[in-house]
């Protein structure tokens, strides 16, 4: 076990990074908070464990004697800087799962295999919940553009209550605005949804919060879900509607 005190610690500044999307690039790593998230990662790991975070009140999770070097002990003021959420509670580093790096040729000739959701989304409570929700509906991958948040920030993880380290995704540096013209676009102006046959394989594009498609909506399909009294709808419930109005066949 290794007990850090400082702020001026390499690791502890290593670690303190991954609060933030530069760092979590550039270390490859994530981490994981919430007594939940952790439990039921430790039932089956599926990805690699770096470090055990704790403090001196809290037991380290890992027990067997190989792992007790990846504990890190933590003085109480440098583990709250690290427990951005509030939990209290042991966190882990783990490694970041692969993502799909599509650049524009890979994006130009992408199929997509089932329905993928491209998302644009900016906040990452917003990333994370349409990231659990493209899984709980059956979505086969989720894209992320140049808009959006890094889906490993702390706010992203816990809001996607653990979808992101199991839903395939891909990442493209391309904005929304440059995917193909074949997505299929969830936008007021379009057909009602009630009325849309959905192919078997799709990109289906959700606007960024607030702003929508922006000035231009290239998509050529746009599908529109009936609603009374709104104008529009948060873009995690839209794209939990859709997704699931596509599940019944309607």
């Amino acid at each position: 076990m290794l007990t850090i005190n400082s702020d001026a610690n390499d690791r502890f500044r290593h670690l303190r990074s991954l609060t933030t999307a530069k760092g979590l690039k550039k270390e490859g790593l994530f981490l994981l908070s919430g007594a939940a998230l952790i439990h039921e990662f430790l039932k089956k790991p599926t990805l690699k464990i770096h470090y055990e975070i704790t403090t001196a009140k809290l037991p380290p999770l890992l027990t067997a004697p190989a792992d007790t070097s990846k504990i890190l002990q933590l003085a109480p003021d440098l583990f709250d800087e690290l427990d951005v959420l509030g939990t209290h509670f042991n966190m882990l580093v783990l490694e970041q799962p692969p993502i799909l790096a599509l650049d524009a040729t890979a994006l130009a000739a992408y199929a997509p295999r089932g329905i993928e959701l491209v998302i644009p989304t900016g906040d990452p409570g917003n990333l994370g919940a349409l990231i659990r929700s493209a899984e709980a509906f059956g979505v086969t991958r989720a894209i992320l553009t140049a808009e959006a948040a890094h889906p490993f920030l702390p706010k992203a993880v816990k809001a996607s209550a653990g979808s992101v380290l199991r839903l395939p995704m891909a990442r493209s540096p391309a904005p929304l605005r440059d995917f193909p013209a074949s997505c299929i676009a969830l936008d007021m102006d379009g057909t009602l949804i009630n009325d849309f046959v959905w192919p078997k394989n799709a990109l289906l594009a959700v606007g960024e919060e607030g702003n929508g498609y922006g000035a231009i909506n290239p998509f050529k399909t746009r599908i529109r879900i009936p609603t009374q009294g709104v104008e529009s709808l948060n873009v995690v419930v839209a794209a939990s509607v859709a997704l699931a109005m596509r599940g019944m066949g309607k």
